[in-house]
């Protein structure tokens, strides 16, 4: 096989029929609107009807939970907090690598939505399955150890892996990863192998999530802050420290994490619907970064709020 000349962000949003007016236009366009509007950087959606949109082996539609949860439901209950646009995320339990449903709500949202889908790095071209779903709104993709069935540790090391961390390179697709403070020493091995990689910590590297913030995991998230296209999502806090709003406890480990990689490479998001269920709601997440960091300036909060995100998933 003859291997392609490298594709950018910008080829890709002008190739195929998405990418004809809507996609690039949507990435390039700015309102007045947009300027005071927010983004929410991690949402998951996924819709009631399984005969359109069918479920990965093993599930079926007793196991969704909520039983649905399209982007006309996360919408209405975005809006009243502010938020016009949403990463949406793929989520690996109910569909894995079928990105099919979040492609289809940026068909119908061309200027609302982008994606981080997945793809199988463990199958052959992974590189070309990105490149493809790139006019598609895919501009980021979630890697995990967790859905790994042998050998999580490894899950880096594999010539698939690294093909992924290439290709985001060229086509600026975010490496968006969902780990513990573990896995952060190898994620900075890759950032040194792949500087121009962009890449996402989700959720703090769910810093938290038996309810204590320890300074050495802290230490090893701040320590990526050196490599300058990594960032931070500020996110999910339903699931971390006491678990309850306001989420006040947290504010130390947003302050260490604002003076290192500092407002521009920080991101808000919610992580719902899981933020909105139970004692937890969306309002109490976008109030903690938008209501009660007192340490930032105005335009901070523009950079937490919305122009990081806007950075990474929706610039062309």
């Amino acid at each position: 096989m003859i291997e392609s000349a490298p594709m950018t962000r910008r080829d890709a949003l002008k190739a195929g029929s998405l990418a004809v007016g809507t996609i690039a236009a949507a990435a390039t366009s700015t309102s007045a609107a947009d300027e005071g509007s927010w983004i929410d950087a991690h949402s998951h959606i996924w819709p009631g009807e399984v005969d359109k949109f069918p479920l990965v082996a093993g599930q079926t539609v007793k196991d969704l939970n909520p039983p649905s949860f399209t982007d006309d439901e996360l919408m209405a209950i975005a809006r009243p907090e502010g938020v016009e646009r949403v990463v949406l995320i793929q989520h690996s339990v109910y569909h894995l690598f079928d990105n099919s449903y979040l492609v289809d709500a940026v068909r119908r949202h061309p200027k609302r939505f982008r994606i981080v889908g997945m793809v199988d790095d463990q199958a052959a071209g992974p590189g070309a399955a990105m490149k493809k779903l790139l006019p598609q709104g895919v501009t980021g993709f979630r890697i995990t150890p967790f859905i790994r069935k042998e050998q999580p540790e490894k899950w880096l090391d594999g010539t698939g892996m690294h093909e992924m961390w290439k290709t985001g390179a060229e086509t600026r697709q975010a490496m968006c990863c969902l780990v513990n403070p573990e896995q952060l020493p190898g994620i900075d091995a890759m950032c040194e192998k792949y500087p121009d990689t962009p890449v996402v910590i989700d959720h703090f590297a769910r810093i938290g999530v038996d309810g204590q913030m320890r300074d050495e995991q802290i230490k090893l998230l701040t320590r990526l802050a050196r490599h300058k296209r990594t960032s931070v999502k500020i996110s999910a806090f339903y699931a971390l420290g006491q678990k309850k709003p306001p989420h006040l406890e947290l504010i130390p480990m947003i302050r260490k994490l604002y003076d290192t990689f500092g407002p521009q490479r920080l991101m808000w998001a919610s992580d719902a619907p899981y933020q909105v269920q139970g004692n937890n709601n969306y309002k109490a997440s976008i109030s903690l970064v938008r209501d009660h960091l007192d340490f930032i300036s105005a335009d901070d909060r523009q950079w937490l709020l919305r122009k990081s995100a806007e950075k990474v998933f929706f610039a062309t």
